[in-house]
């Protein structure tokens, strides 16, 4: 068996903040969800991972997305990234979901994923993988914390082996969250660090590194 870890990088972005350090030259002003999770991804490639970069179903209708251009213009930019399945879930050893806040909760759209897995849940198969999370508010003190600290709840039902980013590297305390990355964006007008970027590639380094011990340690 091989003892390559498989991480799932599940997110959800409305307007990039979540998603798009990749591409963070072309669509700087619409960035944060999805640019944590590119960095997270790129970092966990490095540290020898096999990723999946992956995004919840959108929810709202087309209309209310094409009315708001940072909308419109994420949709279009992410539109290569597949969207999430329970068979990615099943496949991963690790999963790092990422998701805005949403009044100190998730988003809707990364919940009703979630809600696909009861199947799974039910037969055992989100056990005793590695799980972490990572997430963005416009407003410093904006629920990021308790944001974090919802989707985890999930993880205890899944039986999963929560690795949060804790103040395991001294590059933590610039940051502040040992529940995982997150960011203030401001509306937009914050984009992402180099204290995130850093912050995201510890939590994707420290989350492969457990994951791979763990791989291993069941293996032998």
């Amino acid at each position: 068996m091989s003892t390559t870890v498989r991480l799932a990088v599940v997110y959800y972005s409305s307007t990039a903040t979540i998603a798009t350090i990749a591409t963070i030259a072309t669509i700087a002003t619409i960035a944060t969800i999805a640019t944590i999770a590119k960095e997270i991804t790129e970092a966990a490639e490095k540290a020898s991972a096999e990723v999946r970069l992956l995004k919840a179903d959108e929810l709202a209708p087309q209309a209310a997305i094409d009315s708001n251009p940072a909308w419109a213009a994420n949709a279009a930019a992410t539109a290569d990234i597949p969207h999430a399945t329970p068979e990615d879930m099943e496949w991963a050893d690790a999963v790092i979901f990422g998701s805005p806040t949403r009044y100190g909760n998730i988003a809707s759209q990364l919940k009703r994923f979630i809600d696909t897995l009861g199947g799974l849940w039910a037969q055992g198969k989100l056990a005793d993988k590695v799980y972490s999370g990572f997430t963005s508010s416009a407003t410093a003190h904006g629920g990021q914390e308790s944001t974090l600290l919802a989707l985890y709840n999930t993880i205890h039902h899944f039986g999963g082996i929560l690795v949060a980013p804790g103040y395991t590297d001294p590059a933590k305390f610039a940051d502040g969250n040992p529940y995982g990355t997150s960011h203030v964006d401001a509306q937009g007008d914050n984009p992402v660090d180099d204290t995130t970027r850093t912050a995201a590639r510890v939590q994707a380094e420290r989350v492969v590194r457990i994951a791979s011990a763990l791989k291993k340690g069941l293996a032998a």
